[in-house]
């Protein structure tokens, strides 16, 4: 799962009207989400998310997000257990990180209340694998100290591109299910803090 998440958290970059030279920005934890959909058995799509993320945006732009998988959180105790010994592997692979670098000029007129869409490069770490990534955000100064950085539109991550197919057919095998997808889509509200 491609997290991300990805990835929007540059996008914090939060370069909102204030100048952005030397700044920091932090993921305010607890106002953001990152939020994944699992679909089996063909037609059924169950929604899921992380409680543990941090990230940060320093001063050359250079962005960070964080996903603690031990915080898998899908509403099903046995279930989330299962995420986190079969699939993530947590114990190995106890966390996934987006990185990427944000041109901070490019949101440096960002007025207060203004919303603009960015396309953000970035690299996902999971599961001992690497991949890079598009995501189309939407950046929205809310007062000038805090910035929200949200998926335009959900971000698609391949098991196959870290490792996790094996963990997906065990997850399968444990469930009785005929199918899991093995593609997931990945959304996000990332809220991002000055200082």
């Amino acid at each position: 799962m491609r997290l991300p998440a990805l990835l929007s958290l540059v996008a914090l970059l939060a370069a909102c009207s204030q100048p952005v030279t030397g700044a920091d920005w932090r993921l305010d934890s607890e106002a953001s989400h990152l939020g994944f959909v699992s679909i089996k058995s063909g037609d059924v799509a169950e929604a899921h998310h992380f409680t543990g993320l941090r990230g940060s945006v320093d001063g050359q732009g250079r962005a960070e997000l964080v996903i603690d998988l031990d915080t898998v959180a899908t509403g099903i105790d046995i279930r989330n257990e299962r995420m986190r010994e079969h699939f993530f592997e947590t114990g190995e692979f106890p966390q996934a990180r987006i990185t990427t670098t944000l041109d901070l000029a490019a949101l440096a007129d960002l007025d207060i209340g203004e919303r603009r869409p960015l396309t953000l490069e970035a690299v996902i770490d999971l599961h001992g694998a690497s991949a890079n990534i598009q995501a189309d955000v939407m950046v929205t100064d809310i007062d000038g100290h805090n910035v929200l950085v949200e998926s335009h539109g959900p971000v698609l991550l391949h098991t196959a591109d870290f490792g996790l197919t094996d963990g997906l057919a065990t997850l399968q095998d444990l469930a009785g299910l005929p199918s899991i997808t093995p593609v997931t889509p990945v959304t996000f509200s990332l809220v991002f803090t000055r200082g």
